[in-house]
């Protein structure tokens, strides 16, 4: 049995790779995992050798110990790997398969499912409904920015890549589909976007340099990306997106400078609940700007695409009431606009597929926009720190080495 190794959270700040179990087909107990899954058969699983997992932006909100993660919790929802070993219940996954695996752990069988909403799967955490890997409060299954991972409902989750060879040609690219891809997506087509669609898009991380790609990809007419980093502004001007500077003040007359009217047709929350406001407050804390200057820079009958992170608990917040997850949201705006909310994990198996074919046939080159940087495993503590500085990339890891032979 070869050895593992795993990136851990050891309090807020600080990720360390420590050597950790190698998978079983038993869920174990151990730092956030929930008693009601400790000793919980998993037959239908599958064991991957990792081949890329990246770093995230919900990461580093628990990084910053902006949430309840546990010290030792091992880190990781981005994954892609090889099979490597399946458990007697599995049928069509084989050893040997190239696969994508979604952030969501979903059964398969649960009502939810059965509807495309994986990201709310009722069977998987004992808490509440949806999951993922290496996530506080998601059930406590282990993280995937490690050697080996194991995967349950291996039949269900994995996306098989038609050709193995193929797919490593593309390997940063087909690594993004595991969340920040399908969310960005999701993110568009939650809020309408449709060719010729004006689309606006808070925040120019990966997530939102990815919906600016998805929105692109829908044929969108202009896509305007708004932050406060300019390092990130210029790799979203890099694949033909308008910029916004917020640092510079309420992005209305920004938008109208660019498209000749202050409102867009839809509008994307690619920040999540630690946003700052904008303008003279750019360097204070305002969890509720971006939902708020989102109503307000749609148009009455719009609708806006929240694929942010927002949470139920957040013991970092400057307030008793964001520490629960109230925010100030100006409803009433929202209301009288009669805006459409999409909120909530991305049910990644519903565009995953899609998106791939996308990618196979050179139809985007979403490695290219988000900027996907290929680091070693041992690297990941320098990862999180360049990342959360602010750097425009994704930081891919590449526990085999198996990235830097394909770049």
């Amino acid at each position: 049995m070869p050895g593992n190794r795993g990136v851990m959270y050891e309090g807020p700040g600080t990720v360390e790779v420590h050597e950790t179990d190698y998978p079983g087909f038993e869920l174990k107990d151990g730092p956030g995992v929930n008693p009601a899954n400790v000793g919980r058969k998993l037959p239908h699983a599958a064991i991957l050798k990792t081949v890329a997992t990246n770093i995230c932006g919900s990461d580093q909100h628990m990084v910053r110990g902006r949430t309840t993660a546990p010290q030792g919790l091992v880190l990781g929802h981005e994954i892609t790997g090889e099979v490597v070993e399946t458990g007697p219940d599995v049928e069509y996954i084989k050893t040997g398969d190239l696969v994508s695996v979604p952030f969501n752990i979903a059964c398969g069988r649960c009502r939810n499912c059965k509807e495309g909403k994986t990201g709310v799967c009722e069977n998987v955490n004992p808490d509440r409904p949806g999951s993922a890997y290496g996530y506080v409060d998601m059930g406590g299954w282990v993280g995937g920015q490690a050697d080996y991972v194991l995967v349950p409902y291996a039949d269900w989750n994995l996306l098989k890549f038609p050709d193995k060879d193929r797919a490593m040609e593309k390997i940063l690219d087909l690594a993004m589909l595991a969340d920040i891809f399908p969310t960005g997506f999701h993110g568009c087509v939650s809020a309408g976007v449709k060719p010729g669609s004006t689309v606006y898009i808070a925040g120019a991380g990966p997530v939102g340099l990815a919906a600016a790609a998805s929105a692109l990809l829908l044929g969108a007419a202009v896509v305007i990306v708004a932050d406060l980093n300019k390092e990130r502004l210029d790799q979203a001007h890099s694949f033909g997106c308008e910029t916004i500077n917020v640092a510079f003040g309420e992005p209305k007359e920004q938008i109208l400078h660019i498209i000749g009217e202050p409102e867009v047709d839809c509008a994307i929350d690619a920040v999540g609940f630690e946003a700052r406001g904008h303008g003279n407050e750019s360097e204070v804390e305002r969890p509720a700007t971006v939902l708020n200057s989102l109503m307000d820079v749609t148009r009455a009958g719009g609708a806006l695409g929240i694929p942010g992170l927002y949470v139920t608990g957040d013991p970092g917040a400057a307030d008793e009431a964001a520490k629960q997850g109230s925010l100030s949201i100006r409803i009433g705006l929202g209301w009288a606009k009669s805006h459409s909310f999409v909120t909530g994990q991305c049910p990644v198996m519903r565009y995953n597929r899609q998106l791939m074919m996308a990618i196979l046939h050179d139809r985007v080159q979403i490695a290219k926009a988000v900027n996907a940087t290929p680091i070693p495993l041992d690297q990941a503590p320098r990862g999180y720190h360049e990342f959360d500085e602010g750097a425009a990339r994704k930081y891919v890891l590449d526990p085999h080495g198996m990235l830097s032979r394909t770049s």
